[in-house]
């Protein structure tokens, strides 16, 4: 599938962001690795890889993240394009959290940037980063082994984990949904809700729907396939549609969101999901034993 050469990205700003990057630098490090030895180390056989992740670019990277070049580039452009700033949004979800953590995993984890975050903030706590590309997870362990942070990397399908029910007490995806057809999301989001505990949250940080649909332009500004579907749709929505509760959406920086849902302690009559204005970081009132209160 070739790049699109039509994209605002290709035309104006990734020719900016090259100029920026330390390409040199990039070039010692992607040499400095085996990438099909140390992959290989992650790589399970049990993983299908889906059609939709594997005949697709995305952020104009041709055959997608199932290569070591997405797994070199991918840190150094996304500082640049997320506003106003790549930690600050992905702080964001840290600071969503409001359970007390054991078992965190981090679905789509990538090259692990928001899972260090994690582990940096829940030092006691388990965590477990997972992601389709065994690339993206070599460079996610070099990255945590650099920061001194133990860490458990996995190849896997966010669709389908593997995991016994009730493992987590926290599941979280960052700038995923937006990279996946809307029945995926909608599949991620069951599974997630099957992983946790009783009380556990789930947190997703993607693009902010309300802006991506009301300025269209946005959505051509990356090549990212699924984009129009993800803005179409609603993770507050699918998140009821999983059977969460206490779902709602906050704001980060107008282009991004964090929503967040929590599983209902009576799950055999999960009430429909109905938009709420009450506060994003006001959920301890909600009596759930994940955050120490009983109902």
């Amino acid at each position: 599938m070739a790049v699109r050469q039509d994209t605002i990205w290709e035309r104006f700003l990734s020719p900016v962001v090259r100029l920026l990057i330390d390409k040199d630098g990039l070039r010692r490090y992607a040499d400095s690795i085996n990438w099909e030895k140390e992959s290989d180390r992650y790589r399970r056989d049990d993983v299908i890889i889906p059609s939709y992740y594997s005949n697709q670019n995305f952020h104009g990277i041709a055959g997608g993240y199932l290569n070591s070049d997405a797994a070199v580039t991918y840190d150094p452009v996304t500082q640049y394009v997320i506003p106003p700033n790549e930690g600050i949004v992905r702080q964001a979800l840290v600071d969503a959290v409001q359970v007390k953590p054991r078992r965190i995993l981090d679905l789509g984890c990538g090259t692990g940037s928001t899972t260090l975050m994690l582990k940096q903030a829940f030092p006691e706590a388990e965590v477990i980063g997972l992601d389709l590309s065994p690339y993206m997870l070599v460079r996610a362990e070099d990255k945590a082994r650099n920061a001194g942070l133990e860490i458990v990397w996995r190849h896997g399908n966010a669709e389908k984990t593997g995991w016994k029910d009730a493992t987590f007490d926290l599941v979280t995806a960052s700038l995923l949904f937006h990279e996946t057809p809307d029945a995926v999301s909608l599949a991620i989001l069951r599974e997630s809700f099957r992983l946790l505990v009783t009380g556990g949250q789930v947190l997703i940080l993607d693009g902010n729907q309300k802006t991506l649909r009301q300025l269209e332009w946005l959505n051509d500004v990356f090549e990212e396939p699924y984009i129009r579907e993800y803005a179409a749709s609603s993770t507050e929505a699918n998140m009821g549609a999983a059977g969460f509760e206490a779902v709602r959406s906050q704001d980060v920086w107008w282009i991004n969101q964090v929503t967040s849902g929590i599983k209902p302690i009576a799950t055999e009559n999960v009430r429909h999901y109905t938009p709420t204005s009450v506060d994003n970081n006001d959920l301890e009132g909600l009596g759930s034993p994940a955050f120490g209160i009983m109902a």
